[in-house]
């Protein structure tokens, strides 16, 4: 059974580009309120009229978390959140700071933990919602150069699932979606910074994740993955450790 996104309240972090973007735009064309927060607020506001927008920076926790109260007082509640918001730094052992690993937890962890803590009260009372958190195969299956995105995604993923176990067999959902390697400014941006090109068999549209994603909602499948092939790593690393650690170096 599909979601019904028709009059849902819906919103989207890293609404003003990449799949943060597409979701928010499919979204409102299924008929959901959406409300997109970005800190760009240019490239937030062309998302107008279809989408609310609402300028923010997620990395400000209590800010974002006041944000989502206000949405619910004024829309009466969420029914679907996506924690698209992310970013990557590609710093290897020789370059790779505290700071950075800090960033990376912030923007892409405790920023959507906190934001999925502050939606799941309201959902659990009406026994009807969705979390969808983007995460990442670096985050099941971490490569060399990126350790504290990488660390970041796990994390995600972790406290996703862990969730997800808790909220079963009620109205509300949380996924955590792998779309694969898509061409977004920050998919692009890996490959732009020394990241080598993803097989074809894993590279995904933002259209085609998107679309995979939003076909899901709602379903008994915690994960979702726009690319199958993706989940065979960590299979492969515990039936043949070293042919999966020589792989993942080959492909850093």
């Amino acid at each position: 059974m599909r979601f019904p996104f028709d009059g849902a309240v819906a919103v989207v972090s890293g609404a003003s580009s990449g799949l943060g973007r597409r979701m928010a735009l499919d979204l409102a064309d299924r008929g959901a309120t959406v409300i997109g927060v970005a800190r760009r607020k240019a490239a937030l506001d062309e998302l107008a009229p279809e989408v609310i927008t609402r300028p923010l920076d997620v990395a400000d926790l209590d800010a974002w978390a006041g944000a989502l109260r206000e949405i619910e007082a004024e829309h009466g509640r969420i029914d679907v959140l996506v924690n698209a918001a992310g970013i990557e730094r590609r710093k290897g052992v020789d370059e790779v700071t505290w700071e950075d690993v800090d960033e990376a937890l912030t923007v892409n962890y405790r920023a959507a933990a906190r934001a999925t803590l502050a939606v799941l009260p309201g959902m659990r009372r009406r026994d009807h919602g969705v979390v969808c958190s983007i995460s990442s195969d670096h985050g099941r299956a971490p490569g060399p150069g990126t350790p504290a995105y990488c660390a970041s995604k796990a994390a995600l993923s972790a406290f996703s699932e862990s969730l997800a176990h808790e909220v079963h067999g009620t109205g509300v959902h949380v996924h955590v979606l792998y779309p694969g390697w898509v061409p977004t400014p920050l998919g692009q941006g890996a490959v732009d910074n020394g990241m080598p090109l993803p097989p074809k068999a894993v590279r995904r549209t933002e259209a085609e994740v998107s679309a995979r994603t939003l076909d899901r909602f709602g379903g008994a499948n915690f994960e979702i993955n726009a690319a199958a092939l993706a989940t065979l790593a960590p299979v492969v690393r515990a039936l043949a450790p070293p042919i999966y650690r020589r792989s993942m170096r080959n492909a850093g």
